[in-house]
């Protein structure tokens, strides 16, 4: 059977600078897709396995904290028996602005549900950050951890004397009380318009006050997939130098020293994050859990669901954190909310850091952050001011990446015009240079002889301006900016669910598949219509489909909006290789690589490319 050849493509045997840089591409182009593997495996590992052990914790010094019974009897002084002060029965206080509803009860004096207005979990219901399956086991949001477990327990079952019930409209001030024996504890919650709020708590064993820490132990309620407990971390920020940790490198029970500009917990979306009023004398316990996700429910309150039969496990990891102050008297501000860029930077510790630190984007940050301002920008732009129009603006975010995408791809059209003329360039010196690998009969490359005939080779190039490198500058120019475009996606919250017709979230695969067929067509439209004349035939081929097909696997299982970022940007180059294929520089690139091919004996058979 004939081989089906693009003519633009055809060649001579003599185009070792050419299958240079191709191969140069290639190897730079894996070499990035694996390093970006290998990093965020190291950066945002896999789920743990059901039998793997918990790893130690590296990222800070830890200093073993001190138990709550170790505190002395000198220091803390003779028994001493206080009023009992406790609720007869339970009672809930709910707290809310325009952002959030947080209900408290009176029952550890905890949050049982924080619900950010503005969002949405997998199931289209308003988004609560409280994940009552894991928070059952291991505790509710502001409840106090100890370093003692029976205290712990203890503190989370009292029932406190609130000075609140019912509903209130923040800003506003809630307070509980309780005492018992010889422990007494006051905690005290103000709140604001934004998405934070202050808590301010001591516990006091015979007077003296204890390390009792303001805890959010159990990770967030926007877990839907496997990923999702995969991406939490640890997020600090001490000296106005931030550190995040993957979930692997964080054991439970350690305690880090400060200063703390602040410190808390992640997932792609979310934080839960304390910025202490006094960062200098601030200690952070990290807490890291497992839960079996097929055994618990994630909302409405239930902490154990119905296991199937069937169902075998899926242990995934649960992090937390608390934060208290050594004198034993905590003042803390803990955020809570999206990981959006303005909010971020609205929010401000004490020490003048603010949290943008928090939303990472990854081994790509400086591009994949200026790619989204830039998409965020267009996206202002078209989003319409009449907030009635839900369908438009839920489509907008697809139409900003498509807008996106067609303004890079004519920043980089003159760069493809020039990737052109110096393929034109070398293909006028390929005579040349043939004659030069002649002349030394080209040489094995352990042969003293190669030095000489690369040095010729690279003079003529040189004399004629050529560069073996001009073919690939838009290649690698374009390889940072789609692996920089794929972190963003599934970093920033805005894209979070955001629709497309078909495509019902921008940060999560093509349900239907249509992307990675489109991704594929277009592909190979791309290889056949972009001439690159003196590569070797039987790499072409490869290239040809081997590069489709890749390019299909790759958005098989990735965000849909790197997808169609890609694919349209496919169709556009397509379109303009189309146009310069017939201008005078894409006829005369065309009109040589076919004398090129007719000074050959033989050669494979080829479809006329247009």
């Amino acid at each position: 059977m004939a081989e089906f050849k693009n003519p633009n493509q055809t060649g001579g045997g003599g185009g070792t600078q050419d299958n240079s840089s191709l191969l140069i591409v290639m190897l730079v182009m894996f070499g990035v897709i694996f390093g970006l593997q290998y990093w965020r495996a190291k950066h945002n590992p896999q789920t743990a396995s059901p039998s793997a052990p918990v790893a130690q914790q590296t990222a800070a010094p830890v200093a073993a904290a001190a138990p709550l019974g170790s505190v002395s009897a000198a220091v803390a002084g003779p028994a001493v028996a206080t009023p009992t002060v406790q609720a007869a029965a339970e009672q809930t206080t709910i707290v809310e602005n325009e952002l959030y509803k947080i209900t408290f009860s009176n029952r550890g004096a905890q949050v049982t549900s924080w619900i950010l207005k503005r969002y949405h979990d997998a199931d289209g219901q308003p988004l609560d950050m409280v994940h009552a399956g894991a928070a059952k086991q291991f505790g509710y949001p502001l409840s106090l951890y100890t370093y003692d477990k029976g205290l712990t327990a203890s503190l989370a079952q009292a029932l406190y004397v609130p000075s609140f019930t019912g509903t209130l409209t923040a800003p506003g001030m809630v307070s509980f009380d309780y005492s018992a024996g010889n422990i007494t504890v006051k905690k005290t919650f103000t709140f604001d318009t934004t998405y934070t709020l202050h808590a301010d708590t001591v516990v006091l064993r015979d007077g003296a006050p204890i390390r009792a820490l303001v805890a959010w132990p159990a990770g967030f309620g926007d877990a839907e997939n496997v990923q999702t407990y995969a991406g939490m971390q640890l997020d600090t920020s001490v000296n106005g130098k931030e550190d995040h940790e993957a979930f692997k490198k964080i054991s439970s029970g350690n305690t880090l020293n400060g200063p703390f500009d602040w410190a808390g917990v992640s997932d792609q979306y979310f934080a839960a994050v304390f910025l202490p009023d006094a960062p200098a004398t601030a200690s952070v316990a990290t807490l890291h859990n497992e839960i079996d996700v097929n055994k618990v429910q994630r909302h409405n309150g239930v902490g154990q669901g119905v296991p199937a039969k069937d169902t075998k496990p899926m242990v995934v990891p649960v992090l937390g954190a608390a934060l208290g102050d050594t004198t034993g008297h905590t003042q803390t501000r803990v955020f809570v909310g999206p990981k959006a860029v303005d909010v971020l930077g609205s929010v401000t510790a004490t020490t003048g850091a603010t949290l943008k630190p928090l939303l990472d984007f990854g081994f790509f940050g400086p591009i994949g952050k200026y790619l989204f301002l830039a998409l965020r920008a267009i996206h202002s732009a078209i989003v319409p001011h009449d907030a009635t129009l839900l369908t438009v603006r839920d489509r907008s975010w697809g139409w900003a990446i498509i807008l996106l995408t067609v303004l890079i791809n004519v920043v980089l059209l003159p760069l493809r015009v020039q990737s052109m003329r110096s393929m034109l360039k070398m293909q006028r010196i390929q005579p040349q240079m043939d004659a030069i690998k002649a002349k030394f009969k080209n040489p094995k490359p352990t042969d003293p002889k190669t030095a000489e005939m690369n040095a010729e080779i690279m003079q003529l190039q040189k004399d004629n301006g050529v560069s073996m490198f001009g073919g690939c500058i838009p290649t690698l120019i374009q390889l940072p900016l789609l692996f920089a475009f794929f972190s963003m996606l599934t970093k920033v919250v805005e894209l979070r669910q955001a629709h497309f017709f078909w495509l019902p979230d921008l940060s999560a695969k093509d349900p239907h598949y249509i992307i990675p067929a489109v991704m594929v067509l277009s592909s190979f439209l791309v290889q056949f219509y972009t001439p690159s004349p003196g590569v070797d035939p039987a790499q072409q081929k490869m290239m040809a489909f081997m590069m489709p097909l890749f390019s299909g696997y790759m958005t098989l299982n990735y965000a849909s909006g790197l997808g169609l970022y890609w694919c349209i940007g496919n169709f556009i180059m397509i379109a303009q290789q189309l146009v310069m294929n017939q201008t005078g520089l894409g006829k005369e690139l065309k009109a040589l690589a076919k004398d090129r091919a007719a000074k050959k004996t033989a050669g494979p058979k080829t479809i006329q490319g247009r």
